[in-house]
């Protein structure tokens, strides 16, 4: 097998059968799509895409974090194919089969939640969080929720409700969910109390406490808070360990259940299995997809089973669970454990240092953050100013693809840096020197 140790281009980005396939897309897909740049995807393998022209691609991206085993994992195609020829559905809400009760055997091992958990399966992050909405209600009998700004938990309309990312993703479909207040993420580099970590007095909890819960929101009413331990589109922002347990404290006081929405930072890609053990909070439920099976769409609620005690028929789903997806879960969770969480800890604590040395040499990075292979590079007009800049970072993710590298932004001006978890130090270097180059040239 070759080696490939940079991405190879054969044509400038994009290729003539890339700009048809772009052009044919455009005639039938929905509008809605967004694509940063015109990257036209036809095989892969490992952190490696070859595109319609035959140009080789290095993927800092992994699908949206979800290739968490990279591209076609053998391991994981083996699981596919294998289970696909004994068959390919039977409903897991009203039948029984192995490989779904297997993955859930593996999930609880891990899960945070405890021993004792459950576990509901769905077809995506926006599910769980739906399903995860759902229970709390019925769990608590309450009905509101506290959610927080830059949030991002779905599209679907409680997910969405959920959400405070951006105002495109209400704009036209309100009214949204009725119920949910939302509060500043406990943001250290922007905090919107003008405040500064430590020594702060962690204003944006007793917010919650002083504020919300006592003018606005009564929290005997408040069924669950949604929180993302790392916040995902709101810039991959990672909040003091203090915080967390505060907020957790705050939950026990007031018998609100917290939701931890591991969508994009859970199953491995934090370096541990979920970005809650960093913090060592035990959440009430959690919300899992994209990394979960490599690509096959599946998601899941974990919580335990004092939490999820919902009756027969209260939630179902007809591709629950479905045996195809499963098997490719349990392939990857078993690759995830053979050692990729120690090398999203060790590539990803190589690339941090690497984003901090360049932030000390450029003056438009004013903030690096994150866990593992979750990592984010704030760009800004300037150190001192922190004003946001979406403008140079979307020269910098469009100098990167013109070079080879796809990336995908998060927030409003930050580099969203999450390669699938098999990348190696060598590849990842790779990466970084070409983000590098484009830095400095935007930078200029």
């Amino acid at each position: 097998m070759t080696v490939i140790k940079r991405p190879i281009l054969k044509t400038a980005l994009p290729g003539p059968k890339a700009r048809a396939i772009v052009k044919r897309d455009q005639r039938t897909l929905s509008p809605s799509y967004t694509r940063d740049y015109p990257a036209v995807i036809e095989r892969g393998q490992g952190v490696w895409l070859t595109d319609a022209d035959g140009n080789v691609l290095l993927d800092f991206c992994a699908g949206i974090a979800v290739n968490s085993t990279g591209h076609s994992h053998p391991r994981v195609v083996e699981a596919i194919k294998r289970q696909a020829e004994k068959f390919i559905h039977y409903s897991g809400t009203d039948f029984y089969y192995e490989p779904e009760v297997a993955l859930a055997e593996r999930l609880i091992s891990v899960s945070p939640t405890g021993r004792d958990s459950r576990v509901f399966f769905c077809n995506s992050g926006a599910e769980a969080v739906e399903g995860a909405l759902k229970l709390a209600r019925y769990r608590t009998g309450r009905q509101q929720f506290i959610a927080f700004i830059g949030a991002f938990h779905g599209r679907t309309m409680g997910a969405v409700s959920c959400t405070g990312s951006k105002t495109a993703q209400k704009k036209g479909f309100f009214p949204t969910m009725p119920g949910v207040t939302h509060v500043p993420y406990p943001n250290c580099y922007r905090c919107v109390f003008n405040r500064t970590y430590p020594g702060c007095s962690l204003e944006c909890v007793k917010y919650i406490e002083d504020i919300v819960l006592k003018t606005i929101l009564p929290p005997e009413e408040v069924a669950g808070m949604v929180f993302e331990p790392v916040q995902g589109e709101g810039g991959y922002v990672v909040p003091p360990v203090e915080a967390v347990r505060a907020l957790r404290a705050l939950c026990d006081k007031h018998g609100i259940l917290l939701i931890a929405d591991e969508i994009q930072s859970g199953m491995g890609r934090t370096g541990t299995w979920f970005a809650m053990e960093h913090f060592k909070v035990r959440p009430d439920i959690i919300t899992i997809a994209k990394g979960m099976a490599s690509g096959m769409p599946i998601g899941a609620i974990i919580a335990p089973a004092r939490v999820m005690n919902w009756k027969p028929g209260s939630h179902g789903s007809t591709y629950s669970g479905n045996p195809v997806c499963c098997a490719a879960g349990i392939a990857t969770f078993d690759v995830i454990k053979g050692g990729l969480l120690r090398n999203a800890g060790i590539v990803g604590g190589y690339l941090t240092a690497e984003f901090k040395r360049m932030q000390r040499k450029y003056d438009i990075i004013g903030d690096v953050r994150g866990r593992g292979l979750m990592i984010g590079v704030e760009i800004v007009e300037s150190k001192k100013s922190k004003a946001k800049s979406h403008g140079l970072m979307e020269e910098i993710l469009h100098e990167a693809f013109r070079r080879g590298l796809l990336m995908l932004g998060c927030g409003t001006n930050t580099l969203r840096i999450c390669p699938p978890l098999v990348i190696t130090r060598d590849e990842a270097a790779a990466g970084a020197e070409i983000i590098e180059q484009c830095i400095r040239k935007v930078a200029k």
